[in-house]
């Protein structure tokens, strides 16, 4: 079982603790010899690693999308969190728990869907309706869709996340539609519901966020029109009007010719579909690019590459960083212990000169000063 995730890392110390590999790369030194790098990841964020020495023993004892267990030291480098590795090994299975590893939506999921079939099922429109229903009726469709993320990294990735994005968009339909006495509401809902459900096929979600060769091949919107085509052949003298009107929805719900979309928007459902779905998709980026950003000092994050900008983090920018928070004790790598981490002793005068040979480097030093940690 996990019990050290990589938002408890902190810097300038030796840690043990288990992760997913997410990629991984043998490179070479300036000397020519080979080093690992690699980008590990559990579900509360992802931390670059590098092993210098030694590798050659370990190199082909695992792969991307397995689980390791490693001994390292975390370091800072260009503002972010980095381990360096000095003991790694393979994970056993019965060290796993899944949930450790793949982020979750914090809502329920049973309340999510219950929501989503009761608006459903009190739409007015007979034929949005039935077809609809023939999709929540559908015993494994429903089961991937509690489950699936909305995206593999841009919105509501994590698992849960493209239910809890259609609530959402139901939500947002709801109050914009509310403006507009031409909206036909429910229209644009049956939309909402199917824009994305393409995604359950489109995209992995076992043990890492990725795609699969349907999803490669095809994409999530002619899944799902394939889907809607099936659907529709099934139920008995499906109207042909409302089924274009609904395969319209899905085909333009991307906007532009340049964000992938085959169709532009050419009624007014559909081109709020195309907003509402943009409005969540964006906000919900920059929420998590705030909330898990790996910058260590100052008030902006990363460059965010689908929004293409950096993202001010206005809590941080109003009142200064968090305090530094407790962290669990650690596991050992094959019977060796990790030291434990020493309580917080209040600040004290600069070290005599034989501690200061011993002292954080200068980016842990910054580092502690800014989580409000003991500087020596």
């Amino acid at each position: 079982m996990k019990n050290l995730f990589v938002r408890d890392l902190q810097p300038n110390e030796t840690v043990t603790t288990l992760f997913l590999v997410q990629s991984k790369e043998v490179r070479m030194k300036k000397s020519g010899e080979p080093y690992l790098s690699l980008s590990l990841s559990d579900k509360t964020g992802q931390l670059d690693a590098k092993m210098w020495d030694g590798i050659e023993e370990i190199v082909d004892t695992f792969d991307r999308d397995d689980f390791i267990k490693v001994k390292g030291l975390v370091q800072v480098y260009r503002n972010k969190p980095q381990m360096t590795i000095h003991k790694l090994r393979r994970a056993d299975e019965g060290e796993i728990e899944l949930g450790d590893f793949l982020p979750h939506t914090e809502k329920d999921v049973g309340e999510m869907f219950a929501t989503l079939r009761q608006t459903v099922e009190g739409m007015q429109n007979p034929h949005l309706r039935q077809l609809l229903l023939a999709f929540l009726d559908d015993e494994e469709i429903v089961t991937r869709l509690k489950r699936a993320p909305a995206a593999k990294t841009l919105h509501h990735a994590f698992v849960g996340g493209l239910l809890e994005h259609l609530i959402s968009l139901l939500n947002l339909a709801r109050l914009v539609a509310s403006n507009y006495d031409f909206i036909d509401l429910e229209l644009v809902q049956a939309g909402v519901v199917l824009h994305d459900l393409g995604k359950i096929y489109e995209l992995s979600y076992d043990r890492a966020f990725g795609y699969s060769d349907e999803g490669q091949l095809l994409g999530h919107i002619t899944i799902v029109m394939r889907l809607i085509d099936r659907k529709c052949a099934a139920i008995p003298d499906f109207p042909e009007g409302w089924k274009l009107l609904v395969e319209h929805l899905v085909l333009s719900h991307h906007g532009k010719y340049e964000f992938g979309s085959p169709k532009l928007p050419s009624f007014p459902e559909a081109l709020m579909l195309h907003y509402i779905d943009d409005l969540d998709s964006k906000l919900e980026s920059m929420r998590a690019t705030i909330a898990n950003d790996p910058q260590i000092e100052g008030n902006w994050t990363g460059y965010n590459a689908s929004l293409e900008r950096f993202l001010l983090k206005k809590e941080v920018f109003l009142n200064g960083p968090p305090p530094e928070a407790s962290q669990p004790a650690q596991e050992p790598v094959d019977g060796v212990a990790a030291p434990a981490r020493a309580p917080a002793k209040p600040k004290r005068a600069d070290p005599p000169a034989a501690e200061k040979k011993e002292s954080l480097s200068l980016f842990g030093e910054r580092l502690k000063s800014a989580l409000g940690g003991e500087s020596a």
